[in-house]
C-alpha cells in the first residue's frame, strides 16, 4: 500500500469540524482508510470512454402539473407544527 493521501491532520480538522470526539488511534486508522478510499477513485480513470448511444429514447413521460396537498392537508400527520410549518427537533 503506498503511503496515507489523507493525513492525520486532515481527520482531526475534520472531525472538530463535525465535532466528533475521536478516540486514541482512531485518527491513524481513519486516516489510512479515507487515502484507500480515495486510491479507489483513481481507479475510476481506468474506465474507459464510450460514445453516447444515439438510437437510446426518453422513455419518461412528459410532467404534468397537479394540484397538490394544502398545507393544512400536508401537516396533518405531522408530529408537531408551528405556524404551518413541519417542526423537527432541535439540532444543536
Amino acid at each position: 500500500m503506498s503511503e496515507p493521501t489523507v493525513t492525520t491532520d486532515d481527520v482531526e480538522h475534520v472531525a472538530s469540524l463535525a465535532r466528533v470526539a475521536l478516540e486514541v488511534g482512531e485518527p491513524e486508522e481513519f486516516a489510512e482508510q479515507f487515502s484507500e478510499v480515495l486510491e479507489y477513485f483513481d481507479t475510476l480513470d481506468e474506465v474507459p470512454e464510450v460514445d453516447r448511444d444515439t438510437e437510446l429514447v426518453n422513455v419518461l413521460r412528459e410532467d404534468q402539473v397537479e394540484d397538490g396537498l394544502s398545507q393544512e392537508d400536508a401537516l396533518a400527520n405531522a408530529p408537531e407544527s408551528e405556524d404551518g410549518k413541519f417542526k423537527g427537533p432541535r439540532v444543536s
